[in-house]
């Protein structure tokens, strides 16, 4: 069951990132600045990846005011701690290898979205959405 899962929450993922592309997109190129189109395309899809995640992804049937806090400690600590752990850890890596420009950024960021990845799958898994009975 958990591949199954996996594959529901990689695709939650998806759509959640196109949420964000896309209405970021459109925000700012109706004039709004950058920091406002970011935190209300960010906060859409985190707010997509909430319900959807919960209801499809892991089916979770505990309330939803009971897994909304720890989704948001989880999801903010991976884009707000560890994202940039990452992306200047392999940017630093990169430059001592003798790189330079946006390329490393962009290998930084990737390896971001894949770090981020696995640390929101396991913890929605084992400790947000785990179902009522589980063992921890």
């Amino acid at each position: 069951m958990t591949g199954s899962r996996a594959g529901r929450f990689a695709l939650v993922g998806v759509v959640n990132t196109l949420i964000d592309l896309v209405l970021f997109t459109v925000l700012t190129a109706a004039g709004l600045g950058v920091l406002a189109a970011n935190t209300v395309s960010t906060t859409s899809g985190m707010t997509f990846s909430f319900f959807v995640n919960r209801a499809w992804s892991f089916r979770s049937e505990r309330p939803a005011r009971e897994t909304v806090v720890p989704f948001l400690a989880v999801t903010l600590v991976g884009l707000w701690v560890l994202h940039p752990l990452v992306i200047f850890g392999t940017a630093a890596v990169g430059r001592h290898l003798g790189h330079e420009g946006d390329e490393v950024l962009w290998l930084g960021k990737v390896a971001a979205i894949a770090v981020g990845l696995v640390w929101n799958f396991t913890w929605y898994d084992r400790v947000v959405f785990r179902q009522r009975g589980a063992e921890s």
